[in-house]
């Protein structure tokens, strides 16, 4: 089959292979994959910012398509059923957090970025029926993170002021979308004026151009504070929502690519009552409910643009350049 994996002798680091496939294991399915998608981890993986990186690892968490094949003890009516894969493993039996053999679809095991994926029966959702294949393609990591900082960590509840920051990644585009199908007031952030307007279109109620030097002020003075925020930058961005967070509000991130703040406003946590907390993907309770959320409200990915497998390296910069307002997917 051919897949994207990952080669350092390639200037891209990315090499579009024949890759030999594995006969299944008992409780294994194979899905021909319809459409997949690409989250920050696949570029972290391209730079080797992951430990244990080998060459001819196939990329990719999400992805939707059909099952081809079902491995022994998978009940027959699975065959040709169109379905999602949930990329979170292992999460165990414990809800606040993953266990230590928690991993995600794509490395170390191989990925969705391929013509054909095998995972575990269990990862399996029938895809929502109101979905493109490149809208299902795109929902499963992403989805899951933003809807338990949402709900499990942020218990966000309807008629709260939420603050998603960064408009236009994966992760902030369903956490926009999600806060409003749950009934908050929303609000979003982007130094990009395109970004700020397509979050418009799609009935953001107020948006923030963090480049501006009173986007403060202004924030506080349109929406008297944030009991939520949903953040996946951090670094010194951190002081700014504290600042902008109600007493006794949350901030949730899922991510630091601004990395740890040279500083921290220590005295405003504690006396406003803050909360500040992490998150990663979600456990399956989170993504089944994820997905009844979502084909509750018929939500449907903001899809940025879709690529050819021979066009990896292109949709591999895009996402790295911060071009993209949405998923970008990659079809076989």
């Amino acid at each position: 089959m051919r897949a994207i994996t990952l080669d350092s002798n390639q200037d891209s680091r990315l090499l579009l292979a024949e890759v030999q496939t594995r006969n299944l294991q008992p409780g294994e399915v194979r899905v021909m994959i319809k459409a997949a998608a690409l989250n920050h981890r696949d570029e972290w993986c391209r730079k080797g910012l992951y430990p244990n990186i080998q060459d001819g690892v196939v990329l990719g968490s999400d992805g939707a398509g059909i099952v081809t094949e079902i491995g022994e003890g998978v009940a027959y009516d699975w065959l040709q059923k169109e379905v999602i894969i949930n990329p979170a493993l292992n999460w165990g039996e414990n809800q606040k957090v993953q266990s230590s053999s928690f991993e995600i679809l794509g490395i170390p095991r191989n990925g969705t970025l391929a013509d054909s994926v095998i995972v575990p029966v269990d990862r399996l959702y029938d895809k929502p029926a109101h979905m493109t294949w490149e809208e299902a393609g795109a929902l499963p990591l992403a989805g899951l993170t933003a809807f338990r900082a949402l709900t499990y960590q942020g218990e966000i509840q309807a008629g709260e002021n939420l603050l998603v920051t960064g408009f236009g990644g994966g992760v902030a585009q369903f956490a926009v979308q999600f806060g409003m199908a749950l009934g908050a007031n929303v609000s979003t952030s982007s130094s990009s004026p395109a970004k700020l307007e397509r979050a418009k279109a799609i009935g953001v109620s107020k948006t923030f151009n963090y480049l501006d030097h009173n986007w403060i002020t202004k924030a506080l003075e349109e929406t008297n504070g944030f009991d939520l925020i949903i953040d996946g930058a951090v670094g010194d961005t951190l002081n700014h929502l504290i600042q902008v967070a109600k007493p006794g509000g949350k901030i949730v991130f899922y991510g630091a690519t601004l990395g740890n703040p040279n500083k921290i406003e220590a005295r405003k946590i504690f006396w406003n009552q803050l909360k500040i907390m992490g998150t990663t993907m979600g456990s399956d309770l989170d993504f089944k409910n994820m997905i009844s959320l979502v084909c509750e409200k018929k939500i449907q990915p903001i899809i940025d643009q879709v690529f050819k497998f021979d066009q990896a390296e292109e949709a591999f910069d895009r996402m790295r350049d911060g071009m993209q307002t949405g998923k970008i997917v990659l079809v076989p």
